[in-house]
């Protein structure tokens, strides 16, 4: 009988185990419409307009794609990126609305907020989208003020994590005057000017003289967050960079920027490792680091310092430019021999840094997200291993 009993708890402990590990895997948008072509424009301008990381960092979420011919319909209209992105987060929910939801909405008729109400970008209450059971067995979609008339229907779930993210597909854009606006692109921003202005001139200098700006300032319109260590330590720092050769300083200042724009809530929620401008520019080398939330702090570490944000100089998408206490250094760079010291550095290692660091993002990118999944899962697998010693006590 007790024996029975036992193996009863380690079964139930089992079943607990497996459903709190799968339900805690992080979603990513952009897999899961890549296993759907109809869906490859949308899937594509969500990447473009930094939806898809938004999307992926929320917890409760519906997504309703539209086809290639809808996108093409929304294309031919010539809207700014800014704009798109605006129409686009009209169609995200931030709400849970599976198949089984949308067909039995209470009083047949619901308001939801979308994105584009969330971020504030909305005027008024634009962003809500109002669902409504329409006969023969349909759900409508449009503005809070439609006048009876519904510019998209629901087709078909595309995939569902119960409560966690819905993915439908809908006909048409639903139509939104306020979404469909235009919007002004933001204004150019000089970032060398930027940065010696703010306490960053030393490093403003060095990727002035090593005439990598322009790889900076081309990939601002699709999205850039830069880290700049504050002139102190930069000038502490300078015997051991005049130390590298030429291609080692250039992949050590491509190590301070990320080609993606990243707010500072995206940096806190992150919690993992994130490739850089320089895991593009060597052979077999990463170059990335992890981003860490410390309670009041986003700490970047590599294995050889550990740095602080210490201030936001400028946060406006697609550009955001922080202010850090180190310099950093990646491992492919420098050997491990003086971590977080103040104002030395490592001497510089022997390895290769004169490639073209052509690394496989991709695997990368794969590797950091097994980390980030383990990080969290680890915690559900000790609290498992102690549940099952108690059955036995």
């Amino acid at each position: 009988m007790s024996l029975s009993l036992e193996k009863s708890s380690i079964s139930l402990l089992l079943l607990l185990f497996f459903a709190i590990t799968t339900t805690s895997s992080a979603h990513n948008i952009t897999r899961i419409l890549a296993k759907h072509p109809e869906f490859s424009t949308f899937n594509q301008y969500l990447t473009l307009t930094h939806l898809a990381s938004e999307i992926n960092r929320r917890l409760t979420i519906t997504v309703c794609a539209v086809d290639n011919a809808a996108m093409d319909d929304l294309l031919d209209k010539h809207m700014s990126i800014y704009t798109l992105k605006n129409v686009l987060s009209f169609h995200v929910f931030a709400d849970y609305f599976g198949s089984k939801q949308l067909h039995r909405i209470t009083k047949g008729t619901t308001l939801t907020a979308t994105l584009f109400q969330a971020t504030g970008e909305a005027p008024g209450t634009s962003g809500y989208v109002n669902i409504t059971n329409l006969k023969g067995k349909k759900v409508g979609f449009a503005t809070e003020d439609n006048d009876g008339h519904f510019s998209a229907n629901f087709v078909k779930s595309v995939q569902e994590i119960p409560y966690n993210i819905s993915v439908i597909q809908i006909s048409n854009i639903i139509t939104s005057a306020a979404a469909e606006a235009p919007v002004a692109a933001p204004a150019d921003v000089d970032l060398i000017d930027l940065m010696s202005k703010k306490g960053c001139k030393e490093f403003a200098k060095l990727l002035q003289n090593s005439k990598i700006t322009k790889q900076f300032t081309d990939l601002v319109e699709n999205g850039l967050t830069v880290f700049c260590p504050i002139d102190k330590v930069v000038n502490s720092f300078l015997p051991k960079y005049k130390n590298l050769t030429k291609n080692g300083q250039i992949s050590l200042l491509l190590y301070h920027g990320i080609p993606d724009y990243h707010s500072l809530g995206m940096l806190r929620s992150k919690n993992g490792f994130i490739n850089t401008m320089a895991t593009t520019n060597g052979k077999n080398n990463k170059y990335d680091f992890s981003v860490k939330n410390d309670g009041d702090n986003v700490k970047l570490e590599t294995s050889i310092v550990t740095a602080k944000i210490t201030e936001t100089l400028l946060d406006e998408e697609p550009l955001a430019v922080y202010k850090i206490d180190k310099v950093l250094q990646p491992s492919e760079l420098f050997k491990a021999q003086s971590i977080n010291s103040d104002d030395t550095a490592p001497e510089p290692s022997s390895g290769n840094d004169d490639g073209d660091s052509n690394s496989d993002s991709d695997d990368s990118t794969n590797n950091n997200n097994g980390a980030m999944i383990m990080s969290v899962n680890s915690g559900w697998l000790i609290t498992f291993f102690l549940s099952i010693g108690l059955v036995f006590v």
